[in-house]
């Protein structure tokens, strides 16, 4: 019986690791997407500090709902308002403007960038206020547990938010991350990907073992 609950621990935690090796880097990406352009911004942070219309109780409330400090708020509004007008200056950035910053256009559809928007837009009311802006980027800050990383990326595998993933989501996933990576493989090697992870595995249990 050990030996059993070990095969599925041992199972469990390389679904688990197979998940954060075909996530997290692609995260990564976005990650230093935000704090490269979000440097570029320290200057100017602090000589229009005054433009800012969220007021210094809302950044530091939204600091303590966050990793990031007041500082880190701050410098990250000033990126939220360059993103948020890129196409439309309403103050909200749309899926449109979220595909521009991560991918360099404004066209087309895909399953990976659909995900994520989704789990920035915690209103569905499709855009991302600044606030969710914050919430969402939370998680690529390096201070963040691994556990919550796990959680994000569980999230944006189960599709149909069923609380497991299948395995024609991981393949959907799969393929969208390949395409906006530009990455091509053949049909039999891209099976042989999906069957190594194939199977029916739940937050719960991943994060159980």
């Amino acid at each position: 019986m050990d030996s059993t609950h070990s095969s599925r621990s041992s199972s469990s935690l390389r679904f688990a690791e197979k998940i954060c090796a075909v996530v997290i880097p692609i995260l990564a990406i976005i990650d230093a997407m935000i704090y490269a352009v979000s440097g570029c911004f320290d200057c100017e942070r602090l000589n229009h500090k005054k433009e800012l219309r969220y007021e210094n109780r809302q950044i530091v409330r939204l600091s303590e709902e966050s990793r990031f400090n007041v500082n880190e708020v701050e410098a990250l509004y000033e990126l939220f308002k360059k993103l948020s007008s890129s196409i439309i200056d309403d103050g909200l950035i749309h899926k449109e403007e979220l595909r521009l910053a991560l991918f360099r256009t404004a066209i087309g559809e895909n399953l990976f960038l659909d995900r994520v928007f989704d789990l920035f837009d915690e209103k569905k009311n499709g855009v991302i206020e600044f606030d969710e802006f914050i919430h969402g980027l939370s998680v690529f800050h390096p201070c963040t547990p691994l556990e919550e990383k796990i959680d994000f990326a569980f999230k944006l595998y189960d599709l149909r938010q069923t609380g497991f993933i299948e395995r024609e989501e991981v393949k959907q996933m799969v393929i969208a991350i390949l395409l906006e990576s530009e990455m091509e493989l053949s049909d039999d090697l891209l099976e042989q990907i999906i069957d190594k992870t194939s199977g029916r595995h739940s937050s719960c249990a991943i994060h159980h073992f």
